[in-house]
Order: structure tokens, then C-alpha cells, then sequence
């Protein structure tokens, strides 16, 4: 795992650490000392820890003015001992939409499992991004973890789509690509 790092072609575009609105501004990275793990798993030091043992994440582009923020992660998602979607919500997305974000994509590839636990904050994400005309869309979340995640019927509260060349995308053009595919499927 320690060899997979987060997608870097748009750092021209955006990184967190330079954006003085991003809670990650500021931050300096090391590429050679290893210092976080997904369990026993060190992972690449590029990779920002908000609050879980298990996943971490990267804030790959922001577009304030466009009101959508992509965020990539990486390990275990799991609501039922570590509550992962509460401190990804408190931690992550309610500074971001204190700043006007209302529309995530969520890319979750690396994420390796998914552990359910309670609904109430993927609700409350629901309720509040809606309240906006805001979503939220899980990307490319592999068919292991998906299986709980969908038994649990949390695509209630964020989308899931399968986007295979999203990488081939300019930020913007993949949010514009994303935002029809939704407008289209709720008829908006």
C-alpha cells in the first residue's frame, strides 16, 4: 500500500496545503519517511489524516466559485468502530461546506473495505447538501466493499457511480460529467 500514492496530475491546478481556505493548508509532506499505517500497511506520506485509525484521504481539486470539492481515499472505511463518516462529515466536509462546497466526489478505489454502522450522518449530510441542491457521489467504490454499504441502503444518501477513465478528466469536466449523469438520472 505504501506505493500508492494520491492522484498528483491536477496539483498544478489546486493542492489543500496552498489553499488558505482548506483545513490541510500548510501542511509539508515528506517523501521518504513513512510515518502512517492502515493496520500493520504503512501507506505514502502524501496521503492527510483527518480523525480515522483506518482511512485517509487526499483533497484532490476545489472549486469554490463552482461549489464542488473531489476528495480521494485510501484503507478501511469503517462506521462501525472507528464511526468513519463522523469525523469524515465533521472533520472534512462540514469545514468545506462551511465555505460553500455542496456537491463531493468521493473517489474510492483504494478504499479496500466498508463496515456499516449507524445512518445518522450520512442523513444529516443528505438533508443539509439537499437543503442546498447539493450530493454527494461515491466513485469507483470496489464491489467488496459495496456489498455492505448497499445492504445497509446508504446509496440513499450518497450516489454511486462507476467512472473508470475519471483520471483521463480535467477537474471541472468530470464534475460537469457527474452533475449531468445526476441531473439526468433525478430528472432535475
Amino acid at each position: 500500500m505504501h506505493d500508492i500514492e494520491p492522484y498528483y496530475h491536477w496539483r498544478h491546478l489546486y493542492t489543500a496545503e496552498a489553499d488558505p481556505k482548506s483545513i490541510f493548508y500548510g501542511r509539508t509532506y515528506s517523501e521518504f519517511e513513512f510515518s502512517q499505517a492502515v493496520y500493520n500497511y504503512f501507506i505514502h506520506p502524501q496521503w492527510d489524516e483527518f480523525g480515522s485509525k483506518t482511512l485517509y484521504l487526499k483533497i484532490l481539486f476545489t472549486d469554490y466559485d463552482a461549489k464542488f470539492a473531489i476528495i480521494e481515499f485510501i484503507g478501511e472505511w469503517n462506521d462501525t468502530i472507528e464511526n468513519d463518516i463522523m469525523e469524515l462529515k465533521r472533520e472534512v466536509l462540514d469545514k468545506l461546506m462551511a465555505e460553500g462546497i455542496i456537491k463531493f466526489i468521493l473517489i474510492a478505489e483504494n478504499v479496500f473495505n466498508f463496515h456499516s454502522g449507524d445512518k445518522d450522518y450520512y442523513e444529516e449530510l443528505y438533508e443539509e447538501l439537499s437543503d442546498e441542491d447539493g450530493w454527494a457521489v461515491l466513485v469507483n467504490f470496489n464491489p467488496a466493499a459495496q456489498h455492505d454499504f448497499l445492504l445497509r441502503k446508504l446509496n440513499r444518501y450518497i450516489e454511486l457511480m462507476e467512472i473508470s477513465a475519471w483520471r483521463t478528466y480535467k477537474p471541472e469536466h468530470f464534475f460537469q460529467f457527474i452533475d449531468q449523469k445526476l441531473s439526468q438520472r433525478l430528472g432535475l
